[in-house]
């Protein structure tokens, strides 16, 4: 657990939200019925009747999620055994960070091509943000969105979804570098995965805000923070 812990830690920091961390190959699919995560990294040796193997699948007779193995099982039994899940990847412990964050990345394509996110929103270049505009790279073309426009940004794991007016779109960048791009007067950070225009807050309740009839988390820590932020905008 206290390894899961430091993985769990390393992923966050990488933009990534993990939806548990699990010890018995039972619990785990129990976890997965009900939050449906995008991917699993799964070791082989787990507390319980099931080993990761096992679990892994019992886990894809449910779901075809990918799985990335991350063990110190990694002799050839193990490894024949954990071939017929077809992982996405197979990682030896003592593991380096960017191994893993390499194995995460690449998954995560091969997700986007099997049409797992539609392609066409993913935007492959950081945007250009002006004081009362952004520009997108779409293919050969530059998309131009207007700040006034704009309701929120959503994170997606490693990407960010921006939200506005008659269009959504999908940029290869976390929540935490487009905050730091954008024109601090008019959008706030008000959870780990939202950022808000302040121009479009409807409704400000005790743990959310409303945009557009969309109700978005806030983190109680933030509250006073928007109050203030909205009496001098």
């Amino acid at each position: 657990m206290i390894i899961g812990a430091n993985i769990s830690l390393q992923l966050s920091k990488l933009g990534y939200e993990v939806t548990g961390i699990i010890s018995k190959g039972e619990d785990a699919l129990n976890h997965v019925l009900q939050n449906h995560p995008d991917m699993i990294i799964m070791d082989i040796q787990l507390k319980g009747k099931m080993d990761g193997v096992d679990t892994a699948l019992a886990i894809q007779r449910e779901s075809p999620l990918p799985i990335i193995y991350l063990t110190a099982n990694s002799d050839d039994e193990h490894f024949k055994r954990a071939k017929d899940t077809n992982p996405s990847a197979f990682i030896s412990k003592p593991f380096k960070k960017l191994d893993l964050q390499h194995a995460i990345e690449l998954t995560i394509d091969r997700i986007l091509k099997n049409g797992g996110k539609k392609t066409a929103d993913v935007l492959c270049e950081s945007p250009y943000i002006q004081s009362e505009s952004i520009f997108v790279r779409k293919n050969e073309r530059m998309i131009k969105i207007l700040i006034d426009d704009i309701y929120y940004f959503e994170a997606d794991r490693n990407y960010c979804k921006v939200h506005a007016k008659n269009r959504e779109c999908l940029l290869v960048m976390t929540l935490k570098e487009i905050d730091e791009k954008l024109p601090k007067e008019n959008f706030l950070r008000i959870h780990r995965s939202y950022i808000v225009n302040l121009s479009h807050v409807d409704e400000v309740a005790g743990s959310h805000v409303v945009i557009h009839k969309k109700a978005i988390p806030m983190s109680k820590n933030l509250r006073n923070e928007l109050l203030n932020r909205l009496q001098t905008f």
